[in-house]
C-alpha cells in the first residue's frame, strides 16, 4: 500500500472571484492591481477610508483590524484573504481562516509563536528563489 501525501487544500479561485486584503498601503494597492488584471474583484480591509488600495479596490471595508462584522463581510465575499502587513492580529485571521482560505506572507510566521492554529485553510507562503 503505498502513502499519498495529504496535499494542502487549496481555493478554487476562477476570475471574477473575490479576493481579500487586510491592509490597505501600497503593497495592497499593487496586489488589487494584480488581482484585477487577472480578472479578480478585490476588497481591502482597511481602518482608514483614504488609502491607497481602497482607492484602486472594488470593495473597501473600512474597519478596524479586529472589527467582527467586518472580518465576517470579508470572508464571506472572498474565496481568499491575505495581509500586506505582518503584524496582523492573530485572532483576526484565525476568524478568517473558519470561513475562508487565508494565505500568510512568510513574514506572518511570526503568529506561529503567538497561537495562532495552523490549519490547512491557513497556509504560510513558501519563499521560491529566484
Amino acid at each position: 500500500m503505498s502513502h499519498t501525501p495529504s496535499l494542502p487544500l487549496l481555493p478554487n479561485a476562477m476570475p471574477p472571484t473575490w479576493l481579500g486584503v487586510m491592509g490597505g498601503g501600497q503593497l495592497g494597492r499593487m496586489f488589487a492591481q494584480a488581482a484585477q488584471s487577472m480578472g479578480y474583484k478585490v476588497a481591502v480591509l482597511e481602518p482608514g477610508e483614504d488609502c491607497p488600495a481602497g482607492q484602486v479596490a472594488e470593495r473597501l471595508l473600512a474597519a478596524g483590524y479586529t472589527d467582527p462584522q467586518a472580518l465576517a463581510g470579508l470572508a464571506a465575499q472572498c474565496a481568499a484573504i491575505t495581509t500586506e502587513f505582518e503584524n496582523v492580529p492573530a485572532d483576526s485571521m484565525a476568524r478568517l481562516a473558519q470561513a475562508s482560505f487565508v494565505l500568510r506572507p512568510p513574514v506572518a510566521c511570526r503568529s506561529r509563536r503567538t497561537g495562532l492554529p495552523r490549519s490547512a485553510s491557513c497556509l504560510i507562503a513558501r519563499r521560491i528563489p529566484a
